[in-house]
């Protein structure tokens, strides 16, 4: 199975950090957030990954391309550790890119991919979210895709407030999955059908193709992906998984503090004095 993974957004609310900078790299504690998106990829058994970018994101290229300038001084002053994590990071996959010219929105940046999947179902993984399960979000995704033969996506209970961020789904809960009756795009809380959200993982029909070019601009006059969807689920049952994990967007500043401050704490070599030191901030 081949995966999409879209990251050719502005990144406006991290301007202006983001104005030369893809949000995508921003660094969470020691790895840029794509990376992370990346890993959970191949180790859901994915090789082949197209990432759609598009101006000014050439530093998601370089991040994941060989340098042989840098190889060779770590080579050449001893720092065996270092240089065995850049060639893994180079040899992470067999990794494509394609620019998204106009920002029209999630729907027409997996559009962009279409020549790339061809007629097998495939995954989309938002490149700044963000998680962390022991079996991968993707790979249970996949794992669901090949019992029931239809696209099945992740949703998460979400607060209130948050609803209208998001695409909202209406769904019947069979065993482990939700039979999905519909879903709308950031509703408001009060004509919101429930509170599951849709947190960026998919695997989809190669037929989401067809429903994308019938969609018109929607909220925010973009081609909304959630809109593709309901047009897919009107003609072949879409299945929805509630992901039990830990997730962050981190389109969002404070989950991106946040995720960073929490998987720092994880590091065997930092955690104890930064947690030290969160206590001394907190008590002073």
């Amino acid at each position: 199975m081949k995966a999409i993974i879209p990251a050719a957004g502005f990144g406006t609310r991290f301007l202006p950090i983001t104005k030369a900078q893809p949000k995508e790299m921003l660094p969470v504690y020691d790895k840029p957030t794509i990376q992370y998106v990346v890993e959970e990829a191949v180790a859901s058994g994915i090789e082949d990954i197209l990432i759609i970018t598009g101006r000014g994101k050439r530093a998601i290229e370089d991040h994941f391309d060989r340098s042989i300038e840098l190889e060779l001084a770590l080579n050449k002053s001893g720092k065996s550790d270092y240089l065995k994590e850049l060639e893994e990071i180079s040899n992470m996959g067999r990794i494509h890119y394609i620019r998204q010219k106009k920002q029209y929105g999630l729907g027409d940046a997996i559009l962009c991919g279409e020549r790339f999947v061809g007629d097998e179902p495939f995954a989309v993984l938002l490149g700044d979210t963000i998680t962390f399960n022991e079996i991968p979000c993707t790979r249970k995704l996949i794992d669901i895709y090949d019992n029931y033969n239809r696209s099945i996506i992740s949703v998460e209970k979400v607060e209130n407030d948050k609803i209208p961020s998001y695409g909202i789904i209406k769904g019947t809960l069979e065993g482990e999955v939700y039979r999905i009756e519909d879903l709308v795009e950031k509703p408001t809380i009060e004509n919101a059908p429930s509170n599951l959200g849709i947190i960026g993982r998919y695997i989809l029909s190669p037929k989401i193709f067809k429903c994308i070019k019938q969609v018109n601009p929607g909220v925010g006059g973009e081609i909304q992906l959630t809109d593709a969807l309901r047009i897919l689920n009107a003609d072949q049952q879409i299945y929805a998984y509630e992901f039990k994990g830990k997730r962050y967007d981190i389109g969002t500043k404070f989950d991106w503090l946040k995720c960073s401050i929490e998987i720092a704490l994880l590091n065997k070599d930092i955690g104890p004095d930064l947690r030290n030191y969160l206590d001394y901030l907190l008590n002073n």
